[in-house]
């Protein structure tokens, strides 16, 4: 099993999803955090998810595994050593809350499951990634569709930000950020995250009441 110490996550990392949620798109990476409690793995079971806290919705994101120590000039081709699909799931109404309130993300952003992860796999490198997209279905349907050369900040300017201002090392992981399409979860709702034509993982959402 892969190890993973820091999780680090992207906000507001796609235009068009932060226009559908009307945000501002930042002048600089939007970094928050999930405790590495919050990782349950797509291995085809069922998450469990706090739906008696209101609207539960999916992030869909590309996902970096850094396999050495950061430092300053290092290139995001040889500091990334695997790659995963991921869902950012967020507690929608209690962030719109926190947010009026200026109060941290973290009740609405690191509950228990709410970093899903499939299997991490080979990192071909940026270039090459850049020639497939990702893609969230649910129950049969593609509900989200993103390319990594259509992130604000690409991942070498999302490494070096993170890695001068809060420190990156080998085990951490970066949730890049998520594109158009978030959506609610509905109970029972079954998820496949895809790089390109290729199920990475999948698993069926159930919601607490």
């Amino acid at each position: 099993m892969t190890v993973i110490k820091n999780i680090y996550c992207v906000g507001r990392n796609y235009a068009l999803h932060a226009q559908e949620l009307n945000n501002a798109v930042p002048d600089a990476p939007m970094f928050f955090f999930k405790p590495t409690h919050a990782v349950v793995w797509t291995d085809g079971k069922t998450v469990t998810l706090p739906g008696h806290q209101g609207s539960v919705h999916y992030e869909a994101e590309w996902v970096i595994h850094i396999g050495s120590d950061f430092t300053p000039g290092a290139a995001a081709d040889d500091l990334i050593d695997s790659m995963a699909l991921g869902i950012d799931f967020t507690l929608r109404d209690v962030q719109s809350v926190l947010k009026k309130k200026g109060y941290p993300w973290l009740a609405a952003k690191g509950f228990l499951h709410s970093a899903v992860l499939t299997p991490f796999t080979d990192f071909p490198g940026i270039k090459a990634c850049t020639k497939a997209d990702f893609s969230l279905e649910i129950n049969g349907h593609e509900r989200q569709r993103g390319n990594i050369g259509q992130m604000i900040f690409d991942p070498q300017a999302l490494i070096d930000y993170c890695g001068t201002h809060y420190g990156l090392g080998a085990g951490d992981i970066i949730f890049t950020g998520t594109p158009a399409g978030v959506g609610q979860v509905a109970d029972g709702d079954q998820f496949d995250l895809k790089w390109g034509d290729v199920s990475l993982g999948a698993f069926r959402a159930a919601l607490e009441k």
